[in-house]
């Protein structure tokens, strides 16, 4: 008796708690239907189709229904064609291309982009998947660089199976992220949100192509903000996020319970290569300022302070007398940079950036890039124990380093090499004396008869056959007059010594 009165027992309970739960879950749809629901047409932008209560909390039960019926429409797919002739694709960075914040990281094992467009080879055809956002009714898309890079043709694929081929307006390598416009008019498009009202925990769903399924809509939470050094790209500040993201989702959307667009879906973290619960997406904060100077300009300018910077460890602060290792430890200064002639010193601890605190080297970096040319800003330093201000002009970043090449197609004795002009920063780095002038070798491809010869990386070339050179003009107009045939002497100087090279055909 006492066993079926306890069977009883838990049957009554269950049936208590279910009638509990349909009672609350009752009340909060009839809450959902009272909030209404948008569904956005044509010319029209992602409305704010969650309850618009307090951020990251989710309103009716069928409030993700309306974020994904209102945010899908904007999400397109993108195919990437292309055909190459056997050509390897370079690094975007290149060997010692900027001289602000500490060098590029090696990316480590697991974070790539999913859905990357596979490198053709051989002049075969190549194509990749990805995703983008329409963020205008007159045709612009936001997706990553790496979706678009490289390819030769462009076709947008709407939810609703129209197609159009797209241009690309400008891209940023630097954070992979990329502008392509389509030929359309009255496009429903996402609107922005505000990333930086993000926290963590709050409800995102992820939507996107992966493995070419159109519209596909995934739910999670921010796991984590400010994600940076992973590696993925050159400045990072991404929102981490276990919402699924996988092949094919790069270029996607990122909203809040809102409907907002909030990130640029990047990268994930992977043993596999599939979704395993860590995700990245490129904040609208980073993106928008971005896109604007991409639509207008075609690339993006941004603020440069000229100064080698590093984090602080609990060694480093004791050694400069600091109570705690929080601020950005420059290493180096640039010669005439801004932060040279405002009076910025080797060894300077930077705590401070136009009022804000400077957390660490990455803090730094973000606020340094994001401010405008000709900024007179306020750096706040601690020099052998004292706080101080200076100010500083904020310049603009420098360009790539031009690199030059010798026609490895002519076969000459200098074929495959790659060389580019050498400055005093990277002489100090190589132990060469400042005043030596050359052009500094960063490839040299292999099995080529330089290579054969002992040439390297980091070596840096004086002469040619006796001939000075001194710029990357010098060392491109000597190349180009060798002969197949023709033996040449080389002078270099490796780690500051001197060294003759015979190269032979």
């Amino acid at each position: 008796m006492n066993k079926i009165w306890a069977r009883f027992s838990g049957i009554v309970v269950g049936l208590a708690v279910l009638g509990a739960v349909a009672f609350w879950a009752g009340n909060y749809d009839t809450d959902s239907h009272a909030s209404g629901s948008a569904s956005p047409g044509l010319a029209s932008p992602v409305s704010s189709a969650a309850n618009p209560g307090s951020p990251g909390v989710p309103g009716p039960l069928n409030g993700f229904v309306e974020v994904a019926q209102s945010i899908t429409p904007a999400v397109v797919n993108i195919t990437a064609s292309s055909r190459a002739a056997g050509q390897e694709r370079s690094d975007p960075r290149g060997p010692m291309e900027e001289f602000f914040g500490f060098p590029f990281p090696g990316k480590p094992h697991g974070p790539f982009p999913p859905g990357v467009p596979q490198e053709p080879r051989g002049g075969r055809q190549g194509s990749g998947m990805g995703s983008g956002v329409i963020v205008s009714p007159d045709g612009h898309i936001l997706t990553n660089n790496h979706v678009v890079e490289g390819a030769d043709s462009l076709t947008v694929t709407l939810p609703d199976k129209r197609e159009f081929k797209a241009t690309v307006l400008g891209a940023d390598p630097k954070t992979d992220l990329a502008v392509i416009k389509v030929d359309a008019r009255n496009l429903p498009f996402a609107v922005w949100g505000d990333s930086s009202k993000l926290r963590v925990g709050e409800y995102v769903l992820a939507v996107g192509n992966p493995f070419g399924l159109n519209s596909t809509v995934t739910l999670g939470i921010v796991s984590a903000l400010g994600r940076g050094r992973m590696g993925i790209t050159q400045y990072e500040d991404f929102i981490q996020t276990d919402a699924a993201i996988n092949p094919g989702n790069s270029g996607g959307a990122l909203v809040n319970t809102k409907g907002e667009l909030v990130g640029i879906n990047t990268a994930i973290v992977s043993q596999t290569g599939g979704y395993q619960g860590v995700g990245f997406a490129v904040p609208v904060s980073m993106a928008k300022p971005i896109y604007d100077s991409l639509v207008a300009t075609g690339k993006v300018v941004r603020g440069y302070l000229g100064v080698g910077i590093q984090d602080l460890t609990q060694d480093l602060a004791k050694s400069f007398d600091l109570k705690q290792p929080q601020g950005a430890l420059v290493s180096d200064v640039a010669d005439d940079s801004p932060a040279e002639r405002g009076g910025v010193k080797q060894g300077d601890v930077i705590v401070g950036f136009q009022g804000s605190p400077v957390e660490d080297a990455v803090a730094l970096q973000r606020k340094v890039t994001r401010t405008p040319v000709g900024t007179k800003a306020t750096v706040r330093v601690i020099r052998n124990g004292r706080e101080m201000d200076v100010s500083v002009t904020i310049g603009e970043q420098p360009g790539p380093v031009k690199v030059a090449s010798a026609d490895q197609a002519r076969d000459h004795a200098l074929a495959g090499l790659e060389v580019q002009n050498l400055d005093q920063r990277t002489a100090r780095e190589l132990g060469i004396a400042a005043k030596t002038s050359g052009v500094l070798i960063v490839r040299v491809a292999p099995g080529s008869q330089a290579d054969r010869a002992g040439l390297a990386q980091g070596d840096v070339i004086r002469e040619i056959n006796r001939q000075p050179v001194k710029s990357t003009q010098e060392f491109e107009k000597i190349a180009s007059g060798l002969k197949k045939d023709q033996g040449v002497l080389v002078l270099i100087n490796r780690r500051g010594a001197s060294l003759f090279i015979s190269v032979k055909v």
